[in-house]
């Protein structure tokens, strides 16, 4: 823990990128050049079930509304996710077992170097080929190589997006819309001696962000989480494992802990291009002015925000190491806000505004996520 109440994140050791590698020990069919300080139990076959939004602060604070997964979570440490702690960083690292500064994808929204444009990892760009920007094969795809079947449960809308084919390509992918056909999906791949078969629920973070975390509506989705959970435990073969994950927790934000930067033109100065996410910032600048921007905004947001260079935050480890292609997607600057604030702009990312519930930090409550083996 740092300074600023923030997790570093566990790359090597129990890491949402340490997973996949992991399962494969367990399978018998270890990934070369993958070492992983994670260790699961030896397994015919695992389902890994990644809930988006499941923070293991969360899940502690709220053991009422979820008996089965917190009870796991009781006997068993957590992980970390990587930075930032957003769905589009943590699911490539989950498919890929590769650190953000290795795969890519390095935010909600990052720059496409050698323009003023940012890609939208969630939404895509059909102008930027996915196998260029993350062009790694996935641990998926080299544990299929391996004789392994590997299979994605998701929604049928997700099949072929620029985020699935950068995390996720090289495993059979069926479209499953609902919870009964993601459980029977799984069920059904994970006969298959060894296997590893991944699903995806995204609705506990679509709620989180509309409602916040505590909301009425919050607790009755991780009430159905737990659910599904357990369901999908109590219908999978005897030889197959269960391990749920998430790619990040979540922090509500109140409105007097943002600030908008169009309401305070001096924030501007020097800034080319606004990146990242309310929690965390890829500031683009213009030339020479870094040095500058990073007073302004230090002396701005003073302890409500940790304001690095890009070389600061590359050196605290925060992307684990940095490959040259993928330096000029992170900001000059680095904005990760401290606590409950966030950092929006009307102007760039007005939709913003309106969510509660909020991601993309390094606070515990956004970094830990449960590693829960069942």
């Amino acid at each position: 823990m740092t300074g600023s109440g923030f997790l570093e994140p566990a790359y090597g050791k129990r890491s949402l990128g340490d997973v996949v590698p992991a399962v494969a020990d367990a399978l018998g069919v270890p990934l070369d050049g993958t070492p992983s300080g994670l260790v699961l139990p030896e397994a015919a076959s695992y389902v890994v079930f990644l809930v988006d939004g499941l923070g293991a602060r969360l899940l502690e604070r709220y053991a009422h509304a979820a008996p089965y997964l917190s009870e796991l979570l009781a006997r068993q440490a957590p992980g970390t996710a990587g930075v930032p702690s957003t769905t589009a960083t943590s699911l490539t690292s989950l498919g890929t077992g590769l650190p953000p500064g290795a795969h890519g994808l390095v935010g909600f929204t990052s720059r496409v170097p050698g323009t003023e444009k940012l890609l939208n990892a969630l939404f895509w760009d059909k102008e930027i080929d996915p196998r260029e920007w993350q062009p790694h094969p996935t641990a998926f795809a080299r544990l299929g190589a391996a004789g392994v079947p590997v299979t994605v449960v998701n929604k049928r809308e997700f099949n072929g997006s620029g985020l699935t084919v950068a995390a996720h390509r090289g495993a059979e992918y069926v479209g499953a819309d609902k919870v009964g056909e993601r459980i029977a999906a799984a069920v059904a791949a994970s006969t298959e001696r060894p296997s590893l078969t991944y699903l995806y629920d995204g609705d506990l973070d679509w709620t989180g962000h509309r409602h916040g975390v505590a909301s009425s509506p919050w607790l009755q989705q991780l009430s159905m989480v737990d659910a599904e959970a357990e369901q999908l435990r109590e219908a999978l073969p005897a030889h197959a494992r269960l391990l749920v994950v998430a790619d990040h927790g979540m922090v509500d934000s109140p409105l007097e802990h943002r600030v908008d930067i169009d309401e305070h033109a001096e924030l501007r100065d020097g800034l080319a291009l606004f990146g990242g996410e309310a929690r965390f910032r890829h500031l683009y600048c213009q030339r020479g002015a870094v040095d500058d921007l990073v007073a302004t905004w230090t002396e701005f947001f003073g302890d409500r925000a940790d304001v690095l260079t890009r070389e600061t935050a590359i050196g605290r480890g925060w992307f684990g190491a940095v490959q040259p292609s993928v330096l000029p997607r992170l900001g000059d600057v680095i904005v990760a806000s401290t606590g409950d604030h966030g950092i929006f702009s009307t102007v760039d990312f007005g939709y913003e505004k309106s969510l509660v519930g909020l991601h993309g930090s390094l606070t515990p409550d956004e970094m830990l996520i449960p590693i829960l083996v069942d």
